[in-house]
């Protein structure tokens, strides 16, 4: 079973001309065409924390968001959102706690593809540097608590700069894959590494990227990154 993984930092669809566009942010997605999404940054700041992208626009899209959200109007927590491709049953969502010092946060969602059971988390981490391994510990927390074990994928805006460095030394320990799809911020000129996906033992790697395209460089201040990924 192969799955495509993506993640995008989609800057509350403000692109780099200043325009906020959710369309351009689905044409982006469909470009991609992963079969599970994280999203950061999916939701309005303040008041409600409306999703940039109406669930409506989802309708006519290969992908569900899974119920993450603690808000009626917001299709994430904290802004971090998980699209899974329609046909994936959805068997549980949930927002996870980190430590922090800024708004931020992390999803959990696990579904069933071909019968098997696979967890996705998103996140966006600390800016700072202050938190980011204490944000990573209770991530890599939260994924050993759960009541199922399963094959995982943590995907998101991790901040960070360097590849093998500071909290990405976290997942060594438990045998976590750790990838670094290339350079995806910012969108235009891109220089550093800061969108990550990790991965459990489990998987298979058969490749990972960034995604350029023309608008890809416009939708947003990040690039997606992606991996193609395979379970026996």
């Amino acid at each position: 079973m192969q799955l495509t993984f993506a993640s995008y930092n989609i800057h509350k669809a403000v692109g780099t001309d200043g325009k906020r566009d959710p369309m351009r942010i689905l044409a982006v997605l469909h470009e991609l065409d992963a079969d599970v999404v994280a999203l950061q940054e999916c939701d309005r700041r303040f008041g409600t924390r409306a999703s940039v992208i109406e669930r409506a626009m989802l309708d006519d899209s290969p992908w569900r968001a899974m119920a993450v959200a603690r808000r009626p109007s917001s299709m994430g927590w904290h802004g971090n959102a998980l699209l899974v491709r329609r046909g994936f049953e959805h068997i549980e969502a949930h927002p996870v706690t980190i430590p922090t010092l800024e708004p931020r946060g992390a999803v959990r969602g696990d579904f069933s593809v071909e019968g098997k059971r696979v967890r996705a988390l998103g996140m966006h981490l600390d800016l700072s540097g202050l938190r980011r391994r204490d944000q990573v510990r209770a991530i890599l927390r939260h994924v050993d608590d759960c009541e199922h074990g399963c094959p995982s994928v943590l995907l998101g805006d991790f901040n960070q700069w360097g590849v093998g460095t500071g909290a990405m030394r976290e997942f060594a320990a438990g045998g976590w894959q750790s990838l670094a799809p290339g350079r995806s911020f910012p969108s235009r000129q891109p220089v550093a590494q800061l969108d990550r996906i990790v991965v459990s033992p489990e998987w298979t790697v058969h490749g990972t990227g960034v995604h350029h395209s023309a608008l890809a460089n416009q939708a947003s201040d990040h690039l997606p990154v992606w991996a193609k990924l395979e379970l026996p």
